[in-house]
């Protein structure tokens, strides 16, 4: 029997045995992941350089931005390095700060969604208002609570389950090191149901905001319905729609991850599933943003011409 102390080490899910397909892995990882730098960093660049980007959304949208570097840049390089040196180990000291940046840069980048569309409520419901209630002090002391809110979160559920007693093993059924797959190896009932318990309290903050997005969301389109002349309205959703689509892809591919059927059981799905809600997001959020964003697409363009 092992515990927590005496483990070195955890296996990590490899994405095939066959030696040809582990390299088409890598360099798939690769692909994504260099395009997830690029498009994050040219948000980056063009936000900070460009002055009519300088407002409360680009501020958001360049703190998304980092949240999407640090998600990619949590799992995919290990990933990668397993998939070239054919390996599936990771340490435990590895494990554990894995497991602590991806679900820091994941609760900071719900938080920042939240925030952002508090920002299209207050723009569009409450336009007279947009300069108080989103000045640059209060975006900077918001940002700042949503990194504190997801570092405090993070750092709570890493001190808890590794704090749990390992007697089941050291395999984890996943590519990179996630909560439920080391509660699995856990022989402590009391532990388990701690975080279980941390678990249920942020899944209710987590409904609170998504709650709140909703809510926003339906007095938003109350109002843009409202606004007589069709450019206005077109106006309107092109600020908003970009904004949903990445709550959309960020909520449904996390629902679908924790909530899929049990029937669904194939180890190779849930590899699919898994880089779907870890690794497409980064690199898709950029592009959805720059799509529906006039002003970002200008600023993009004079950097690269």
């Amino acid at each position: 029997m092992s515990n927590s102390s005496s483990m070195s080490e955890f296996l990590l899910l490899a994405f095939s045995d066959r030696r040809e397909l582990q390299l088409l892995h890598f360099w798939l990882f690769l692909a994504i992941s260099l395009a997830a730098l690029l498009a994050n960093g040219l948000i980056l660049s063009a936000v900070a350089c460009d002055h009519h980007l300088h407002t409360p959304m680009g501020f958001f949208l360049l703190n998304l931005s980092l949240t999407d570097l640090g998600c990619i840049c949590t799992t995919v390089p290990k990933a990668m390095h397993n998939s070239l040196q054919n390996t599936t180990t990771i340490s435990y000291m590895g494990c554990a700060a894995q497991l602590f940046f991806f679900y820091f840069f994941l609760s900071v980048e719900f938080s920042l969604l939240t925030i952002m569309c508090y920002d299209r409520y207050v723009a569009i419901c409450k336009p007279l208002h947009y300069g108080t209630l989103l000045g640059s002090r209060a975006c900077a002391h918001m940002a700042a609570a949503a990194w504190v809110t997801g570092f405090l979160h993070a750092l709570l559920h890493t001190a808890n389950t590794f704090s749990l007693p390992l007697c089941q093993g050291n395999a984890l059924g996943q590519f990179f090191c996630e909560i439920p797959h080391i509660l699995k190896l856990s022989c402590s009932h009391s532990g388990y149901l701690r975080e279980i318990g941390l678990t249920v309290i942020s899944a209710c903050l987590v409904f609170g905001c998504f709650v709140f997005i909703v809510f926003s969301y339906v007095q938003i389109f109350r109002v843009v319905l409202r606004i007589p002349s069709q450019q206005g309205r077109h106006k309107a959703f092109s600020t908003c729609l970009p904004h949903l689509a990445v709550v959309s892809l960020f909520v449904s591919t996390d629902l679908f991850t924790y909530l899929k059927p049990p029937s669904i059981s194939s180890p190779s799905f849930y590899l699919l599933v898994s880089v779907l809600y870890s690794v497409v997001p980064p690199a898709l959020n950029p592009l959805i943003y720059s799509l529906r964003n006039q002003e970002l697409r200008d600023a993009l363009r004079k950097m690269m011409t």
